[in-house]
This record gives structure tokens, sequence and C-alpha cells, in this order.
């Protein structure tokens, strides 16, 4: 694991500590230190084809990190970081699609997983519609494309090789599981240690999904 890895891991579980004892408030000064350590280390990785589209995706991320941090002062905030979001879980799909595979997907499988992620974004939006107001359509349009992610991770993890495409998988599945919480309990219910499931499952996903692209581009 390279040094930058290293850095991430460590800030993550310092970031996280912070939060599970309810120090909310110093933890948020250290959320734009997160995701440096992952660009860090996709900066110095050894070039391959979708090497811009990870180190692309993970500086959208890092602005929608930042902008979230301030999502207290207005509604406005909260829409540009979702934006910023939703820029960068496009950029993982282009990345999904473009990364090297080694060959088919098993039609029946993959067909199961669509089924599975149509079922998963019915029910979201079922839930989430009715207290939505204004944000019917940024938040539906943000589900579909996340939604997508998942599809195209799917389709990778039966096209990658193994074991790493089982990593981004889970990385994949982390995250939308991270914005299901924040949605729950943002429109829906407020859900007790909600900043501690979407931060730790957004931490994971994030290093679960760089981790494995690193590594599926390792030269031997």
């Amino acid at each position: 694991m390279s040094k930058y890895l290293k850095f991430f891991v460590g800030i993550s579980v310092f970031y996280l500590l912070l939060i599970a004892i309810g120090k909310e408030d110093l933890a948020w000064y250290f959320k734009p230190l997160l995701l440096p350590g992952l660009l860090l280390a996709t900066n110095e990785s050894n070039n391959f084809p979708t090497k811009k589209w990870l180190f692309l995706a993970l500086t959208f991320s890092w602005i929608g990190d930042v902008i979230l941090m301030f999502a207290d002062k207005g509604e406005l905030f909260f829409i540009f970081g979702l934006v910023s979001f939703l820029i960068g879980h496009i950029l993982f799909i282009t990345l999904f699609i473009k990364q090297e595979r080694i060959g088919a997907p098993n039609k029946l499988i993959f067909g199961i997983g669509i089924l599975a992620v149509a079922a998963y974004l019915y029910t979201m939006l079922t839930i989430l519609l009715p207290s939505l107001g204004d944000l019917k359509i940024p938040v539906s349009v943000y589900a579909f494309v996340i939604s997508l992610m998942l599809v195209i991770a799917i389709r990778g993890a039966l096209t990658w090789r193994n074991p790493m495409n089982i990593l981004i998988l889970n990385g994949a599945v982390s995250f939308v599981t991270s914005d299901s919480i924040l949605a729950i309990n943002k429109f829906f219910t407020p859900l007790p240690n909600a900043s501690l499931l979407i931060m730790s499952t957004y931490l994971i996903a994030q290093y679960l999904i760089t981790f494995g692209i690193l590594k599926l581009n390792e030269k031997k």
C-alpha cells in the first residue's frame, strides 16, 4: 500500500472516531483532508488508460465534500454539492465503461443485477418523492445516475479481473448505501448515528473503488 493510501486510511479512521465520540464540530475541519490521499495515490501511479477518469471522479467527489460542509448555510450549497457528486458519478460510470475487460458478462446474472438495481431505485423514489418538494427532479436524476453507476459496476464485476472486480463492486454498493442513508436521513426520517453511517460507507466506497482500479491497472 502506498504512503498516500495509508494516509487516507489513517485520516479516515481519525475522522470517523471524532464523529463516533460526538466531536463532529472538530471532525468538520478534517473533511477536506480525506480524499487528497486517494488523489495523490492516483496521481503517483503508473499511467493507464482510465487514470484521468479516476482522478477526475475523485476530484469532483472532493469538491462535493467541501461544498456540503456548508449545506447548513442554505439549500443552494446542498444543490451544488449534489451537482458535484452527480458529475463525479458520471465520471465513475465513464471510468467503469472504459476500464479494460477480459470477457463478456454472464447475461443472466447481469439481468438479475439490473432488476435488483431497478427495484432499489423504485423503492427509494417511492419513499422519497412525497417529501422532496422542489427537489423532486434533481434528486430523481441523481438517484437514476447512481443506480446506473451501480449497474455498470455490476457489468464490470462480471468482466474484470478477480478479485479486484469484487472490491470495486463492493465500493459501488457502499457508495449507493451512503447516498441512500443520506437521502433517507435528510428527506424522510432522521436516523441514529446517520453521520457515522454516511461517512463510513462513503469512505469505504472511495477506497475500494480507487484501490481496485489502481490494482487492476498495476504493471506486472
